[in-house]
């Protein structure tokens, strides 16, 4: 007769306290833009891009060019840099990681002791870890990576802002009458 075994509770969060085994070369991961957030911010900044074309049209200086990135380069989003991490743990197991924005390579080096608290995301990727404290310079890092904001950009947002006001000013002046 065999016992059924029980689903093993993997915990989403984790304190790592140990040292550093091995750190692999940081590479670049890239991000997508959903289309769902991308298609509406570029059609509301489309209204506002009109007006000015037509407004230099109308004062004969010609079309007012924009410094708009290709639909693809939007698409394809921010890129980060991901660092592989592997520690030692305090019960002896080795525990690996990665540490998502950019780190310098000083910052980790092999045989330093860290402490950081590492969540784990959906599926079989491995844990990523928050901010990391160095043990042994007694540095803390934070590293950062890229925001769909700073990938966007913040003329293309305000832009897509002042085209969803206009349109907010255009239906209610249409419901007014």
């Amino acid at each position: 007769m065999t016992v059924p075994s029980a689903a093993v509770q993997v915990p989403r969060r984790r304190v790592v306290l140990g040292q550093i085994v091995r750190v692999d070369e940081a590479y670049g991961r890239e991000l997508g833009v959903p289309p769902i957030v991308l298609f509406p911010t570029l059609i509301a900044a489309l209204l506002p891009e009109l007006l000015g074309l037509l407004i230099g049209l109308l004062l004969g200086k010609g079309p007012l060019g924009t410094a708009r990135r290709p639909l693809k380069s939007l698409r394809k989003g921010p890129e980060y840099l991901v660092t592989p991490l592997w520690v030692r743990d305090a019960d002896d197991s080795l525990v690996e990681f990665e540490v998502h924005g950019h780190v310098s390579r000083s910052a980790l080096l092999r045989t330093d002791r860290i402490r950081t608290v590492a969540s784990r995301p959906k599926g079989d990727l491995p844990l990523v870890a928050g901010p990391i404290e160095n043990l042994t310079t007694g540095r803390l890092l934070r590293p950062r990576r890229a925001t769909l904001v700073s990938h966007l950009g913040v003329a293309l947002i305000l832009q897509a802002v002042l085209g969803v006001l206009l349109i907010a000013a255009v239906v209610v002046l249409v419901g007014l009458r």
